[in-house]
């Protein structure tokens, strides 16, 4: 970047005089100093992210020599060690990820399922992680689907495949009631049925669009 004394104004284009006044230019800053040096940032990023696993691993290991050394009824270290790694994930996916924001919702929704079945093992287990937290979750997610059909709902047909993921992944409460794991029937058939009811509803409000986004996802003539 270059700037005239003469007529007081930044030249940006790479010239050795004013187009004004044709006087010889001052040079400033470059022109590479206009924008934030966004590579620059992600790498201080992931240098604290390194950061944050060297710590997390060392203060694992030592609350599970404490958990170990203390005779405590059930491993809590397990608990707290599962904490820093969703922490980590959470880090790591959700903010440097390269994904898009569907699918960090979808996939951290599912990790802090995992966490609280985790932490439901470790005291335990008394299935108030199959039984709800899993359940919620799905319907959680559900709920963040009619969210951005109606936020963007320029572009609503764009989550008819999140539909169909949704319906899949809900058939995972269901299949768990009848192996006798789930046993809340309600909430293990709650998610499949909004899941199914939500992906019915796009197909017909949206009727020849909805059709259009389904054989362009499938590839169908």
């Amino acid at each position: 970047m270059a700037k005239c004394k003469n007529c007081k104004i930044e030249i940006l284009d790479i010239t050795e005089r004013c187009p004004l006044c044709q006087s010889v230019l001052e040079q400033t800053d470059t022109l590479e100093d206009m924008y934030p040096n966004a590579k620059l940032k992600m790498r201080r990023l992931l240098f604290a992210s390194r950061i944050y696993l060297f710590c997390a691993i060392v203060t694992g290991i030592v609350l599970l020599c404490i958990d170990l050394l203390t005779n405590s009824p059930f491993f809590w270290s397990i608990i707290a060690i599962a904490a820093l790694l969703l922490v980590y994930i959470v880090l790591r996916y959700a903010i440097l990820g390269k994904s898009g924001y569907r699918s960090k919702i979808v996939f951290l929704a599912f990790v802090v399922i995992m966490y609280a079945i985790t932490v439901d093992v470790v005291i335990g287990y008394r299935g108030w992680s199959v039984d709800y937290v899993l359940p919620a979750g799905i319907l959680l997610v559900d709920g963040f689907i009619i969210f951005c059909m109606i936020y963007n709902h320029r572009n609503w047909q764009s989550y008819i495949m999140w539909q169909i993921l949704m319906i899949i992944l809900s058939l995972i409460p269901v299949v768990l009631y009848f192996m006798n794991v789930e046993n809340n029937p309600y909430m293990a058939f709650l998610p499949v049925a909004v899941s199914f009811l939500l992906f019915l509803g796009t197909m017909i409000i949206g009727d020849r669009r909805a059709r259009i986004e389904l054989k362009r996802r499938f590839h169908l003539d």
